[in-house]
């Protein structure tokens, strides 16, 4: 596809485009760079369209793929070794985690965190696979289903058995 061909397709399309990464992400400027980026890699695939029907479609979907990897690589990046806020239900830590303002609050949650850290490895290589995953990379079931090539009612068992384990292996230390 030629230059003026592709700028037809790119004034047509940058705005409902950008609408989509900004549901996705909630801010004009990641948005901005999500559509660019989509656009960069439909160019890079333009070839492959056999429809030119469904170019519209084709770039939603490539859109909403790139600013799903985008809001995935960033949680990566930001992750801490755990998030106290997601085991509050099983350590009963609501009121300590809620303000988390003093030092002392902080230490105590630093500290909960490297037991849970040091709990985790006393579980399973199947339950630890599937508890960090859910936990420290914000996976749905069906996502860590997929990549270790389980069902996601295996996933399901297994989290909720790992959360089951870790409770004990925290009330009995």
């Amino acid at each position: 596809m030629n230059a003026v061909n592709f700028n037809e397709v790119y004034s047509k399309h940058a705005k409902r485009l950008y609408y989509i990464a900004y549901q996705y992400t909630r801010d004009e400027f990641l948005a901005e760079d999500i559509v660019q980026e989509s656009f960069l890699k439909a160019y890079r695939k333009l070839d492959t369209v056999e429809d030119n029907g469904k170019l519209g479609a084709w770039l939603s979907a490539i859109t909403a793929r790139t600013a799903i990897d985008f809001l995935r690589s960033e949680k990566r990046r930001q992750w801490t070794p755990m998030d106290y806020t997601k085991l509050e239900p099983l350590h009963g830590l609501g009121a300590v985690a809620g303000s988390g303002s003093s030092t002392e609050e902080a230490a105590v949650i630093r500290l909960f965190q490297e037991e849970i850290g040091g709990s985790i490895e006393n579980l399973s290589k199947e339950f630890q696979e599937v508890l960090i995953l859910k936990m420290q990379y914000g996976l749905k079931e069906t996502e860590i289903a997929s990549r270790l090539n389980l069902k996601s009612a295996t996933v399901k068992t297994r989290l909720y058995r790992a959360r089951k384990q870790l409770r004990q292996i925290l009330a009995a230390g």
